[in-house]
């Protein structure tokens, strides 16, 4: 079962508007200079069961304070060993919530993912890869933190509201 090491039900750093915003536990990239360390363990934080599942849906159909969508962060969303949640939590939100954006912060480049994890990109509206790189490191760049990682729009509404071309009505 996936864990997680941060939830945070009001967010307005890790991507536009107010957003709903996951951090998974585990990571294989030890990027040096890595601001979540914390998150590269599998076992850190707590699973994310059924309840965590509920919860988290429940805060981002919340009408008392409109969330614009939903962040994946890690931790690495896109390791092996969380795919099948993150592809089952994503795929419920495209569902349920589907005036909700997805955006997926991932260490893999987009040329590097296998076919499992290419299943995942449909469902994103917005994809930063790569592997954090000190060397690169930049506070230029939004929603990046070094000058390698690629902000992917996946969408028309991803890029509108990357944009800031596209609001959400309160």
């Amino acid at each position: 079962m996936m864990h997680y090491s941060g939830y945070y039900p009001l967010d307005v750093v890790n991507g536009p508007g107010v957003r709903v915003s996951l951090f998974v536990s585990g990571c294989s990239h030890a990027c040096e200079g890595c601001y979540n360390r914390s998150t590269w363990s599998f076992k850190a934080g707590q699973p994310f069961d059924l309840l965590a599942e509920e919860r988290l849906m429940a805060d981002l159909a919340d009408q008392r304070v409109v969330r614009q969508g939903l962040s994946l962060s890690g931790g690495d969303p896109l390791h092996p060993r969380n795919l099948p949640s993150v592809l089952r939590l994503a795929a419920r939100v495209r569902r349920e919530l589907p005036d909700k954006d997805i955006w997926c912060w991932t260490g893999y480049r987009l040329e590097e993912l296998n076919a499992e994890q290419q299943q995942l990109l449909p469902l994103l509206d917005v994809l930063i890869d790569g592997r954090f790189e000190q060397r690169l490191k930049t506070n230029r760049l939004a929603w990046r933190g070094s000058s390698n990682q690629r902000l992917l729009y996946r969408t028309e509404f991803g890029t509108q509201l990357a944009c800031g071309l596209h609001h959400h009505s309160e």
